[in-house]
């Protein structure tokens, strides 16, 4: 069995993370560098998981190290720039969520990535024994036809959280909820149901002192022709993870925090269905966990076989477009299709466009400086013209949408 040299770049908390989980990979895998701005931060890292190659920047260590698979732990600010620079170097690269702050980044990540080099986004909740299982009934009759899904990811941050000064900024974060936590939630839906057609969203930032959103919800259709509810929320105490599937013959629900067991899934049949449906869930895997071990374990897989590792740019793509499509059509008042945010979109270059629609508090970073050049991947051409909203025979309006999730006349219950 041969054995991986994986180097880590970034030493932060998510970092600890990923070694922890390639030291419980039963030797498939080792620590042998990593890098960090932060010496100090370094040095602690490197003695605790007793990794003794520490390089002050990711030039030196690409100029020191051969490794075979190159981490990335960093903020999503820095991803596009040392990707590329990994992938240019020939070597594979792992990279944390959100794999950059817009969908420009990531088509120059995919320019760069070759058979030898491939780019892989952490979405680890794909590789739980659950979503494994669910993805191969799309489409088997014992459960039917999707037609209805939910999508939610309510978590809840205090204010303090966005102390830390990447956070709550587009021009690092990417985004708020919506960007770099609902992400995952989303990820794993549409890897349930397919290619997304079109969307519909409302955004605010209802209460935290950051740039960015603190909470987004939106209805998506699908091209199967099911039709989802996502809502993205940093302010709710009672916090979830919660994903919903309603097919013909069954219902299927997920619910948990930031990862999932066999035991996290609900399986509802519709009366007169439950043999087949219990026998359909049965036939799949079982005692996978959702989590960086399976992704890990799937990733060497691919790599020890010569194939393309799981997620890939190009098979990651889809879900920041949703992203991106979701800030378009809060900060628009349109519905957003599929292939609508392309070169010339402004929300093809930043996630909130030509900046979002509600003023700093006090407290909120400032904005960029509107002097300061943007650099060359991210100067958009002229924009094309504003187009009006197209109604959609599945869609209500985004009136319609702002008074079904106006949460501040919710009931307060017990």
């Amino acid at each position: 069995m041969r054995t991986f040299d994986v180097a880590l770049v970034g030493a932060g908390g998510v970092a600890g993370v990923h070694a922890d989980a390639i030291r419980r990979l039963g030797g498939r895998a080792r620590i042998v560098a990593a890098t960090d701005v932060d010496l100090r931060r370094l040095a602690a890292f490197g003695a605790k998981w007793d990794v003794s190659r520490l390089h002050a920047d990711l030039p030196t260590l690409l100029g020191s190290e051969q490794p075979d698979l190159v981490t990335l732990c960093t903020p999503p600010g820095l991803h596009r720039a040392q990707a590329v620079a990994c992938l240019q170097h020939g070597i594979p690269v792992l990279c944390e969520k959100p794999p950059t702050l817009s969908l420009a980044e990531l088509d120059e990540i995919i320019a760069a990535e070759t058979d030898r080099a491939p780019f892989a986004t952490v979405f680890q909740h794909r590789f739980g024994s659950g979503a494994v299982t669910l993805r191969r009934l799309v489409g088997d009759p014992r459960l039917g036809p999707p037609l209805t899904a939910v999508c939610h990811t309510l978590w809840y941050r205090p204010d303090d959280y966005f102390t830390v000064p990447w956070r709550g900024r587009w021009e690092v974060e990417g985004g708020g909820p919506t960007m770099g936590h609902g992400i995952h939630q989303m990820d794993l839906l549409l890897s349930i149901l397919g290619e997304w057609r079109d969307v519909i969203a409302v955004a605010a930032r209802q209460a935290r002192p950051t740039a960015t959103e603190d909470l987004s919800c939106a209805i998506v259709t699908f091209a199967n022709g099911a039709v989802a509810s996502v809502v993205n929320s940093l302010l709710s105490p009672r916090e979830t993870s919660y994903l919903r599937f309603d097919f013909a013959h069954a219902t299927v629900e997920l619910e948990h925090l930031y990862g999932y067991h066999d035991r996290d899934w609900t399986v509802t049949p519709a009366p007169g269905h439950a043999d087949a449906v219990a026998a359909a869930w049965s036939e799949g895997p079982k005692g996978r966990k959702s989590g960086h071990i399976a992704q890990y374990t799937a990733i060497l897989d691919a790599l020890e076989e010569g194939a393309a590792p799981p997620v890939t740019a190009s098979a990651a793509r889809s879900t920041v477009e949703l992203v991106a499509a979701v800030y378009a059509s809060a900060f628009t008042g349109q519905r957003v299709a599929r292939g609508d945010i392309r070169p010339g979109s402004p929300f093809y270059y930043r996630m909130d466009g030509e900046g979002a629609p509600w003023t700093p508090t006090p407290n909120s970073p400032p904005p960029p400086n509107p002097r300061t050049p943007r650099p060359a991947h991210a100067a958009p051409p002229a924009p094309r013209p504003r187009r009006r909203l197209r109604r959609s025979r599945t869609l209500p309006s985004i009136k319609g949408i702002r008074s079904c999730f106006d949460l501040r006349s919710t009931t307060i219950r017990p």
